[in-house]
């Protein structure tokens, strides 16, 4: 059974969720603010989290980077902040997705479940690695793992997901429509800045100069390009 952590200091909210996703069997555990989130998940070890960002202790984006610093469990933001900068600065903390208030339930809990989907490990698969550069990285597909230097890259669902689509059609350009579509779900298309966000922390994590990428290439206007 899936266990979701909601965290929200809105009663109503957090009682519509719990009702709604218990209704489908999710389990869930409620926070109404940051520190309670961060001991509730190191508790309880949720597999998704649906977090607000305006919380009474501390900024909902402080609880991300304190969850990134521990799991890669998917994180979907509920907030009523709506401006771009906002939502740029939650994904690149290590949001997985970004809802805005109001928000209709059934939305909600269709990207709440892409996000569980995101991080699931790939069935079958057998033992696919692929070896990047001579001195560069490796992926492997089957396993979800990432290497360089000889240490595991930790790297959130959804940073996985956009690598594992890019790897699988290595040489191809593959459209921002397409990487939307495939890593967030068939409603996207238009969110460019996802992936501008998500590029970039890639390129921090695996290339040897992340301001003149080698294997992470972007093809101005059309989409990005994966190259060994």
């Amino acid at each position: 059974m899936t266990r979701v952590l909601v965290v929200d200091d809105e009663p109503q909210i957090v009682r519509a969720l719990v009702i709604n996703l218990r209704a489908r069997t999710y389990e869930v555990d409620a926070a109404p603010d940051g520190a309670t989130a961060l001991r509730l998940a190191a508790a309880h070890h949720p597999d998704v989290v649906v977090l607000d960002l305006g919380l009474p202790d501390m900024d909902g984006v402080d609880v991300i980077r304190g969850l990134r610093d521990r799991t890669r469990v998917p994180i979907l933001v509920l907030s009523a902040r709506h401006t771009s900068d906002e939502k740029v600065e939650a994904l690149d903390a290590g949001a997985d997705d970004y809802v805005t208030k109001p928000f209709g339930m059934d939305e909600l809990l269709a990207r709440l479940r892409a996000a569980v989907r995101r991080a699931e490990p790939a069935a079958g698969g057998g033992n696919e690695v692929v070896t990047v550069g001579t001195r560069g990285f490796t992926v492997d597909l089957a396993a979800k793992k990432v290497n360089r230097d000889g240490r595991d890259v930790r790297l959130t669902p959804t940073e996985w997901h956009l690598l594992e689509v890019l790897v699988r059609n290595t040489g191809r350009l593959v459209s921002q429509k397409q990487l939307l579509q495939e890593v967030w779900g068939p409603s996207y298309g238009t969110e460019s800045n996802y992936l501008r966000v998500y590029m970039a922390q890639l390129r921090r994590k695996l290339e040897a100069d992340p301001s003149h990428p080698r294997h992470f290439v972007t093809e101005p206007g059309m989409g990005y390009r994966f190259e060994r």
